[in-house]
């Protein structure tokens, strides 16, 4: 059951502003001042097929999957651990509803920024601005390494490299959910992983 609740707020503008930009004291206040924490009990759905996605979520702690529906099978699209932000971008900026889905894997920790209230802030306040760009980016350049990894990456390079790029998903998150993030089946993920240990 998602539940709002009092956080320190504080330190989580002040851990964004640090990853993402540097802030004055009012455009920590600024940005402390939209920040939404809601907490998520393990396989709640966040976003469902049909909502329209209003908010970038920054996992405080806890572990997420974005996931669609394809010839009847889900396929995982994206797996979020703490410190990162998941979006669906597409719905999010053409106000659309979504094919993609975001799933709890673990209890988590959320802190939400609306888009319109970042954007409100953003017009004055140049730091913000730089942020909401920055965060953009690292969403399109996480998408496009998922995209060669699948493309260009054999099944061990691509399990190798998903540990070296998010190693407490590997740790945490369950195969079926990496094997589909890896395009793969369990089986060979299995085997992959098997192999990978004797290396």
């Amino acid at each position: 059951m998602k539940e709002k609740f009092n956080a320190n707020t504080r330190d989580v503008a002040r851990e964004l502003a640090r990853r993402y930009s540097t802030m004055t004291h009012e455009e920590l206040d600024a940005l402390e001042s939209i920040l939404v924490p809601i907490k998520y009990q393990k396989g709640e759905l966040v976003l469902k097929e049909g909502d329209v996605c209003r908010n970038f979520y920054y996992i405080d702690r806890g572990l997420m999957r974005q996931f669609y529906f394809k010839h009847g099978k889900e396929v995982t699209e994206h797996l979020g651990q703490d410190h990162s932000i998941v979006m669906c971008i597409e719905s999010l900026f053409k106000e659309e509803p979504t094919h993609l889905q975001i799933e709890t894997l673990e209890p988590t920790l959320v802190y939400a920024l609306p888009k319109v209230d970042l954007e409100r802030v953003a017009l004055h306040n140049v730091n913000i601005q730089i942020l909401y760009r920055k965060i953009l980016e690292e969403s399109l350049i996480t998408s496009q390494v998922h995209a060669d990894l699948v493309r260009f990456e054999t099944a061990q390079d691509r399990y190798k490299k998903l540990c070296k790029l998010m190693p407490q998903v590997v740790l945490r998150a369950p195969l079926v959910y990496i094997a589909s993030y890896l395009q793969m089946t369990p089986e060979t993920l299995s085997r992959v992983r098997a192999s990978t240990l004797l290396d």
